[in-house]
């Protein structure tokens, strides 16, 4: 097969699914009804899936598209658009079950699963979270010993806010082993189970505040699963986890993108449409402030979809590019959350309704800055690879090494002033949390050149590099003049302004 008819294929594909989701989300149904309630009705959902969007994320020798990562981001994309919690449904199946389950699984697995995938119309999700250990899952608690007698896992435990609960027909699920003495070793197994098999009890459903589309709640485990259902790492657990977890974030641009760009055409549609004070709202200078800033998130989430697809095809080990990933995820959720705040913004009192897109996509974005990795937690993460680089280097001044570095090379030198500094090794958690924040932004600019060296709309991508410049500036500046108050633990004393009242 040729690549224009490849091209001709995928934008078929996506153009009947994107005139499906249009008619299913704004013809038959009232897109808010759908948006407000609680889960997916399920003839939306069966029709949803029947434009099998999920065959992108499925190698083609099992049936699906190929498993070709740009298609998969276009098809989240296409998703976002008309709903951001559908398109999180989308890439929990994909980038946090099927992926995994074609990079790591038996071919008996395989087999069985996808087949359920492409012809039944089946959907997995992922339990990694614990209530009692949420970003310190190498600290979980639920275990797995092996009965060699009948060939299979027994895995106990508990988890919690795995999108999908109770919905999810195949679950992949990570535990710890367990010795002989009842310890649990270190290192880490993923096992794919069939709920049909029983033995996943949902003892809560979350009344969760946004993403009402996805049931979360609180799973106890008590299963068996067949040997050949575990994945079989390349090296170790861990490194398994870390691949999985950075490729699903590489990913984000996906479910970005299309989010973005609905939250621009609706902010310029209502811009154009407003009048205050007897002018059009678009042409108030603040308000040309926020389009533009909205223009430059999604032309900088475009640019990490390009860097995605061209940087990580489905059998690449993603372990190591963690400055990559997790600059990825926390500036393009950071964007998305922006841009909900800014059409809030502009949209005034009715944005505020519950049944209003400004409103419903403030709460639907807010958990994007928090779940699969907190941004601060992302941030910081970035300036220790960063700093590690650079002690490895043997080289102090943050330019000299950003300049060399191969994700900031381009951008860097367009701060060398506010980047000519030595960095201390030892920096408070803040100054870390900080540095990243400037970092990430850094890397995110470094793709949004790259995409305008392919003949990008050059207008798009010079509007975006001159606002996240000056992000970037701020946050530098900030980073090296900001004082750093503490915290006053016993501060009752004296604190209450009444008693000074004359």
């Amino acid at each position: 097969m040729n690549a224009s008819s490849v091209k001709k294929n995928i934008s078929l594909f996506l153009s009947d699914y994107e005139d499906k989701l249009s008619e299913l989300f704004t013809e038959r149904n009232e897109e808010n009804e759908l948006a407000n309630n609680r889960g997916v009705p399920p003839y939306v959902m069966r029709q949803v899936l029947d434009c099998k969007p999920l065959s992108t994320f499925i190698p083609s020798e099992f049936g699906g598209r190929g498993a070709i990562t740009s298609e998969a981001l276009q098809m989240l994309e296409t998703t976002s658009y008309q709903s951001l919690p559908l398109s999180l449904m989308m890439g929990i199946n994909g980038a946090l079950f099927l992926q995994p389950l074609a990079n790591y699984g038996q071919k008996k697995a395989q087999a069985t699963v996808f087949k359920k995938f492409t012809e039944n119309n089946n959907m997995g999700g992922l339990m990694i979270t614990e209530p009692d250990f949420g970003s310190d899952a190498l600290r979980m608690q639920t275990s797995f010993s092996y009965n060699e007698e009948d060939g299979q896992y027994k895995i106990e435990g508990m988890k919690h806010w795995a999108g999908l609960t109770g919905w999810a027909d195949f679950w992949l699920i990570t535990a710890r082993g367990m010795d002989k003495n009842g310890n649990l070793n270190r290192d880490i197994g993923f096992f794919v189970h069939d709920t049909l098999k029983g033995g996943i009890e949902v003892e809560e459903y979350y009344k969760n505040l946004g993403l009402l589309m996805l049931p979360y709640g609180r799973n106890k485990l008590d299963i068996s699963v067949p040997e050949e259902y575990r994945l079989q790492p390349k090296s170790t657990g861990i490194k398994m986890m870390l691949d999985i977890l950075l490729r699903s974030r590489l990913q984000f641009p996906g479910m970005s993108t299309g989010f973005l760009n609905r939250m621009l055409d609706e902010a310029i549609d209502h811009c154009k449409e407003r009048l205050v004070g007897g002018m059009s709202l678009f042409n108030y200078d603040q308000v040309k402030e926020r389009l533009a800033n909205l223009q430059s998130y999604f032309t900088t989430s475009s640019a990490m979809s390009y860097f995605t697809s061209t940087n990580v095809p489905l059998e690449k080990d993603t372990s190591k590019m963690d400055v990559a990933a997790n600059s990825i995820k926390s500036v393009a959720t950071d964007y998305m959350h922006e841009a909900s705040q800014s059409l809030m913004q502009l949209v005034g009192a009715k944005g505020y309704r519950e049944d209003h897109i400004a409103g419903r996509s403030l709460v639907d974005s807010r958990p994007y800055q928090i779940f699969e990795g907190s941004n601060d937690i992302l941030y910081q993460q970035i300036s220790e690879s960063i700093l590690k680089g650079m002690k490895k280097s043997k080289i102090q001044n943050l330019y000299q090494y950003l300049k060399e570095y191969s994700l900031t090379s381009q951008a860097a030198d367009h701060f060398k002033e506010q980047l000519n500094f030595k960095v201390d090794q030892k920096l408070a958690q803040r100054k870390m949390v900080q540095l990243g924040r400037a970092l990430g932004r850094l890397v995110a600019m470094n793709m949004t050149i790259k995409l305008g060296e392919t003949g990008f709309n050059s207008d798009l991508i010079s509007n975006s590099l001159k606002s996240i410049s000056s992000e970037i500036e701020t946050l530098f500046a900030r980073y090296i003049s900001e004082p750093q108050p503490d915290i006053i633990v016993d501060y009752q004393p004296e604190s209450s302004w009444s008693q000074y009242l004359k």
